[in-house]
């Protein structure tokens, strides 16, 4: 049987119905997808507040005292080079709080996935230089996500109660964490950088950070990627 020419034009309109139909399929899953993640979003955010309310503390006369301080880690650079002000403003809040008598000792937690990046060591260095004793000051090399350093500061290193210590758009998510795995936790926030260093692409950042938090904590039930062995801190044993 021979093809005629009309046929042709018949074969490329279906064609482009069938195309056009899976365009509209396509478009309204990516507008489902799109809702989803932004109920997800409010969700997440609402939880997270919920969580934090009254255990967030800006002011050094105004926080309760605890055994250990918990600092989140950062990179003490930026790409580019420069110092990184997240870094810093969270080494500041930590040694303010040790020589305040807020807290006796410092659990320092960020990644060491390689040997040439080392927030832990770096960290600890810093508050040395702060004038923070080296002996009051324990690292954990494997604290590579917020959820890591706070799972494993109780499990790990058998902290509970305790103060996290980070910027205060960070510690909403961190008390969120601490909450749903057991851990008693305030936080003390150091201020946030200036407008000219925050970005919003930083914002944005958190705002997807907590609504992967939601899917962590109450969809995937993940641990931390190193969850042990246990190493607790014996002050007695090793604060001056």
């Amino acid at each position: 049987m021979t093809r005629t020419r009309a046929s042709k034009p018949r074969l490329r309109f279906n064609a482009m119905k069938r195309y056009a139909r899976y365009f509209r399929w396509l478009m309204v899953l990516t507008l489902l997808f799109a809702m989803l993640a932004a109920a997800l979003s409010v969700l997440a955010n609402r939880t997270c507040k919920k969580a934090a309310a009254g255990r967030i503390f800006t002011r050094i006369e105004s926080v309760p005292a605890n055994d250990v301080g918990l600092v989140l880690g950062t990179s003490r650079l930026m790409k580019n080079g420069r110092p990184n002000l997240h870094f810093n403003q969270r080494i500041a809040a930590a040694a303010a709080l040790y020589h305040a008598g807020k807290v006796r000792h410092l659990l320092v937690s960020g990644d060491n996935h390689v040997a040439s990046y080392d927030e832990p060591d770096d960290m600890r260095a810093a508050l040395v230089a702060a004038g923070v004793p080296a002996a009051a000051v324990t690292c954990d090399y494997a604290g590579f996500r917020t959820l890591d350093s706070v799972v494993r500061a109780k499990d790990v290193f058998g902290l509970s109660p305790c103060t996290i210590i980070s910027e205060e758009y960070h510690c909403p998510r961190a008390l969120w964490i601490a909450r749903e795995h057991g851990l008693d936790a305030i936080a003390f926030a150091a201020p946030d950088v200036g407008l000219k260093s925050w970005s919003l692409r930083a914002d944005v950042r958190e705002q997807l950070a907590r609504s992967w938090c939601a899917v962590d904590l109450y969809v995937l039930h993940r641990g931390p990627k190193f969850p042990g062995p246990k190493e607790p801190i014996i002050l007695s044993a090793i604060t001056p």
